[in-house]
């Protein structure tokens, strides 16, 4: 009878307990809100920097990088967004004359709380001399972003060529 009574006991204590446990593991809806809303704020900062980098607006562009934000690419390494925009207006120019562009595409993100990761594609886009579009270039970013006074900004963005690379390694010697 005493151990029928305690395996009740225990199979009542299991069945009250089981929600409570299974809703700890569960990661709530103002968290899983909250992260939905962070992953389409970097979005939309990964998406800004294209748009603004193809008007050529690096005032802007600038601003997307955090107070210590750094940009590592095929130009060099430059660090602040003051340095960010002086660096991009001597690099890349201010006005797009030749109407190129940039696709920007396939957004992994990460979040981790005031922190996150983000790794895409990018391919640059430029017109033919009869107009038509041909890529380029293309390559790959790979994101730090920190949330900055309430906005996302880069802390390092990583711009990698894929295409043109270094080109097939040479043939070896006969």
């Amino acid at each position: 009878m005493n151990g029928q009574r305690s395996l009740l006991r225990i199979s009542t204590m299991a069945v009250l307990l089981l929600p409570c446990l299974s809703a700890q593991s569960k990661p709530s809806l103002e968290s899983r809100v909250q992260r939905l809303e962070d992953v389409e704020e970097i979005r939309i900062v990964l998406t800004e920097y294209g748009r603004t980098l193809d008007a050529r607006d690096f005032a802007a562009y600038s601003r997307l990088f955090a107070k210590d934000g750094e940009w590592v690419g095929g130009f060099g390494t430059v660090q602040g967004p003051a340095a960010i925009q002086a660096f991009m207006e001597k690099n890349v120019g201010t006005e797009n004359k030749a109407h190129n562009f940039h696709l920007l595409t396939n957004f992994v993100i990460q979040v981790h709380g005031d922190t996150a990761t983000a790794w895409s594609h990018w391919s640059f886009v430029v017109p033919t001399p009869d107009n038509k579009p041909v890529i380029a270039q293309s390559g790959r970013y790979d994101d730090t972003l920190i949330r900055e006074n309430g906005q996302w900004k880069f802390k390092r963005r990583t711009a990698s060529n894929d295409i043109p690379s270094g080109g097939p390694p040479p043939a070896p010697a006969k």
